[in-house]
Parts: structure tokens; C-alpha cells; sequence
């Protein structure tokens, strides 16, 4: 047990080794200031990468991340916030390359949807279950009693 231990954690330490280099920033691309390349890729890691589409450009190898990466970088270093950065990039590739979308008109229907099934979901369990506590069935008249003793009965003298 104790080497089955050993020989997964080896071969985990070994994966987390070597996804290391697979960094997407390439050396080339920080900035010599610290405090701006930390921005740089925190802002990275707020915008799609639009060939990906479900990464974002911190993660990303693609050619279009490398340069969108490089077009932070020369934003902040110009001295642009960062949400000046971000939208400056929203406005030019559109909405859909900020990964946490802003809450606006064009999407209210992205944030209040799943808010929306939520309740649907939630009535109609309530109302299933509702439906599900009636009074049950009326008791048995005295004369519906005598039929089934009978049935009963006949039954049993088979």
C-alpha cells in the first residue's frame, strides 16, 4: 500500500512538473515592472481567448492571445487602468471576449435565465408534491364493504 502511495504521488509531482513550462506567457512578454506585469495578467485572465473560446488569454498558445496579451501590456504601460484596458479590448473584439460578462440590458437574459429556471423548477416540484397530498380515496360504504367481504371470500374458496 505504502509503494502505491509512493508511485502516485511520484507520477503526480511528475505532471505537475511538467505542466509547469506550458505557461502560456511567454518570457519575452512580462514587463520588467512587477507591479504592471501582475495586472497584465490579471486583466489576462479576465478576456477570452476568441480562437479557444473557453480559455482565456493567459492560458492560451494561440497567435491572437500572444498579441492581445502584448496589447494589455502596452495599454498599461501607456498608463490605462485596467478597466480601461478591458473595455478598450471589449470595444474592439466585442463583448464576448470579457469571460465574466457585465450586467447590462444585452444581458439580462444571460444572468436572469438560470435565476428563472431556478423558481420554474422549484414551482413545479412544490406543485407536484401539492398535487401528490390529496385527501385520497372516499371511504367505502357500508354496502361496498359487504361486496368485497363477499368477493374476498369467493375468492379464498378457490
Amino acid at each position: 500500500m505504502a509503494n502505491l502511495f509512493r508511485f502516485t504521488a511520484v507520477w503526480c509531482l511528475a505532471a505537475w512538473i511538467s505542466a509547469i513550462p506550458a505557461a502560456a506567457v511567454q518570457p519575452g512578454e512580462a514587463l520588467p515592472d512587477a507591479a504592471l506585469e501582475s495586472r497584465a495578467r490579471a486583466i489576462s485572465m479576465e478576456l477570452r481567448c476568441l480562437v479557444c473560446q473557453n480559455e482565456s488569454i493567459d492560458d492560451s498558445d494561440a497567435p491572437l492571445a500572444r498579441d492581445l496579451r502584448q496589447l494589455v501590456r502596452e495599454r498599461l504601460v501607456a498608463g490605462d487602468t485596467n478597466a480601461q484596458v478591458v473595455d478598450h479590448i471589449a470595444a474592439r473584439y466585442g463583448e464576448f471576449v470579457r469571460l465574466r460578462p457585465v450586467f447590462g440590458p444585452h444581458t439580462l437574459l444571460l444572468w436572469l435565465a438560470p435565476l428563472a429556471i431556478l423558481i420554474a423548477g422549484g414551482l413545479f416540484v412544490l406543485r407536484s408534491a401539492m398535487r401528490g397530498q390529496g385527501a385520497g380515496p372516499p371511504p367505502l360504504t357500508p354496502q361496498e364493504k359487504k361486496q368485497l367481504d363477499d368477493m374476498l371470500r369467493d375468492e379464498a374458496e378457490k
